[in-house]
C-alpha cells in the first residue's frame, strides 16, 4: 500500500488516537504512516471478537455439562484457539486437545497447569474453575 492509500476513516472508538501502519513511500521504501483507522478492519476485528465470545459461551455450556474441562472455556475467553494455546504454552496440540477432557484435566500436574495459567494470564486456581 502506498502512503497516499493509507486509510484515514474517522472511527468513533479511535477518537484522536492514531496507530502506525507500514506503507511504501515515493522512493519505494517502507515507512510508517499514522492512520486513524479503517472501517473494514474494525468490522473484521469486531466479528472475530464476537465469534470468540460465542465459542466461549459454547465451551461454558460444555464445561457445565461435564463434557469439557475449564481449560476449554478459558482458551476461548482469552481469544485463543487450540493451535494458539498450544504454541503459547509450549505443549503439543494433541496434548492440549487431550487436556480439554475433564477426566484428564483433573489429573494434570501443577507444572502443566502453571504453563497453561501463564499462557492464559490466570492463576492456577482460576484456571481450574469457571468465573
Amino acid at each position: 500500500m502506498k502512503q497516499s492509500e493509507v486509510p484515514q476513516d474517522q472511527l468513533a472508538y479511535y477518537g484522536d488516537a492514531r496507530r502506525a501502519v507500514y506503507a511504501v513511500d515515493d522512493s519505494g521504501h517502507y515507512t510508517t504512516v499514522a492512520s486513524t483507522g479503517w472501517s473494514a478492519e474494525a468490522q473484521v476485528n469486531a466479528d472475530a471478537v464476537a465469534e470468540f465470545e460465542r465459542l466461549a459461551q459454547e465451551a461454558r455450556t460444555r464445561v457445565e455439562q461435564g463434557r469439557s474441562s475449564p481449560l476449554d472455556y478459558h482458551m476461548y475467553a482469552r481469544r485463543m484457539d487450540l493451535p494458539m494455546l498450544a504454541q503459547s504454552s509450549g505443549i503439543w496440540r494433541w496434548r492440549v486437545r487431550r487436556h480439554l477432557r475433564p477426566q484428564v484435566f483433573q489429573r494434570l500436574p501443577e507444572r502443566l497447569l502453571a504453563r497453561y495459567a501463564e499462557a492464559l494470564g490466570l492463576s492456577i486456581a482460576a484456571l481450574k474453575e469457571l468465573p
